[in-house]
């Protein structure tokens, strides 16, 4: 729930700032920093809660622990990416195939009960899974529509 917050309060006061500086909207700008804050803010509990995001990783992967930061370090870079116009649509792709192969990570955290934030195997359990994969979705068409379809537009 705290990424959403940070997506929403993130997106508002730089579409805010837009606004003020250009004298003209222009929200999808305004979402694209809201996602970057949001990774930004989703990469530091790759450092902080390591341990329990290890838990997550799927069995066949190894080196769980590396996994973690790495992907930590891709929401970084992911990040920087949406904010440079010649990355833009490449990272919007990439975070897009991003956030389908974490899936299996959420589903087997609902399935074993895993709370990352404690490393323990006492989450929240499947019902996680009714709030997570439509955030998935939800984070996926934010991406699409900041980035590509407005990409298209403005392009096309």
């Amino acid at each position: 729930m705290n990424v959403l917050v940070v997506l929403f309060i993130s997106t508002g006061i730089a579409a805010l700032v837009i606004k003020i500086m250009s004298r003209e909207y222009h929200l999808p700008a305004g979402a694209r920093i809201g996602m970057s804050v949001m990774l930004l803010f989703t990469a530091l509990g790759h450092f902080m809660f390591a341990r329990g995001m290890s838990m997550m990783v799927p069995d066949f992967i190894p080196f769980k622990i590396e996994m973690v930061y790495l992907t930590g370090i891709i929401e970084i870079a992911a990040a920087i990416g949406l904010q440079l116009p010649k990355l833009r649509v490449l990272t919007a792709w990439l975070l897009i195939l991003f956030f389908v192969l974490i899936l299996p990570s959420n589903v087997k955290a609902a399935m074993e009960h895993i709370d990352m934030y404690k490393a323990n195997y006492q989450g929240t359990g499947t019902g996680y899974l009714w709030f997570r994969i439509p955030l998935q979705l939800f984070f996926i068409a934010w991406i699409y529509f900041s980035t590509i379809k407005n990409h298209k537009r403005s392009s096309g």
